[in-house]
């Protein structure tokens, strides 16, 4: 299956985290290029699909081989392999990218330390350049890294048939929700007129709802804040608006919010309150009433 599309995989040394980002005119790319497996390596395998590339690959990470190694190995091994597209990154930072004589052109990539990407039927070199230079520039965890460099890349011409899916994945040990698995994000745009963006979006939300309250977005409430969120929590009917209510209830109040709308990693000590909670509160408060007076 022919899979045309830019992808960038990446390591972290400070946490050891690995991922890749990708992008593509083809529905769900995430379900068949990202591969990967924390403290072991991250492959991207595209182009004429070769799945093995994927478990074959990380099954040789996992023994010790290099990345280099390791793609030299597949390459050699498979018949087709002028047909296909691969982007390697081991646990210890090594890449290597690989494109066969026969994808489609514009194709190829560009490896260095810490990444990998790739890209086939691309407008340009523009796009692998642009994914390279914003992933070893930008700022942000990995996760932020991979989108700023496939973003950079799309801007810079991306697939030329088009858009479609895109997809974002990153692994660390016990990374994964309850700490069961590796896969600390997950996340897939299968089909839309902008997925990038959408997939960037896509990623706000999951730091908002699964990463822990941070220092500076701790806040204390006060009486004025106090009066707003039980204006905000009768609004949204977890407060009856007939009484007034002791702070037992007030704080029940906020708290079943939080359980509702999926915020357990942002629940504080009665007398605090996470600023951005606080201002999802607002929006839904606001977007509520938008949605009565119309």
């Amino acid at each position: 299956m022919r899979v045309n599309t830019f992808s960038i995989a990446g390591f972290d040394p400070v946490t050891n985290e690995l991922g890749i980002a990708v992008a593509s005119k083809f529905l769900a790319v995430g379900s068949l290029v990202p591969w990967a497996k924390a403290g072991v390596g991250a492959i991207a395998t595209q182009s004429w699909v070769n799945i093995k590339y994927g478990i074959d690959g990380l099954d040789m990470l996992e023994q010790g081989m290099t990345a280099q190694e390791v793609l030299q190995q597949l390459v050699e091994k498979d018949a087709d392999r002028e047909v296909r597209q691969l982007g390697i990154v081991d646990a210890r930072g090594n890449s290597a990218t690989f494109s066969g004589q026969d994808c489609y052109s514009w194709a190829g990539g560009i490896a260095g330390p810490n990444f990998a990407c790739q890209g086939n039927i691309l407008v340009s070199a523009e796009t692998v350049k642009k994914m390279a230079e914003t992933f070893q520039t930008a700022d942000g965890s990995l996760a932020d890294r991979l989108l700023l460099a496939l973003l950079a890349g799309q801007e810079a011409g991306g697939d030329s048939r088009g858009k479609q899916s895109a997809a974002l994945l990153v692994v660390k040990e016990g990374g994964g929700y309850g700490g069961y698995t590796d896969r600390y994000i997950d996340l897939r745009v299968d089909d839309h007129a902008d997925p990038v963006s959408e997939l960037i979006r896509i990623h706000e939300l999951h730091k908002l709802y699964f990463l822990p309250t941070q220092a500076e977005d701790v806040r204390k409430i006060d009486e004025s804040l106090k009066h707003n969120l039980t204006g905000f929590l009768r609004q949204l009917g977890y407060l009856k608006s007939s009484a007034d209510r002791s702070d037992e209830e007030f704080y029940e109040a906020l708290k079943s919010f939080h359980l509702i709308e999926n915020f357990d990693e942002r629940i504080l000590q009665p007398g605090m309150v996470d600023q951005k909670v606080v201002s999802f509160l607002e929006d839904l408060v606001s977007s509520k009433g938008r949605d009565e007076t119309i």
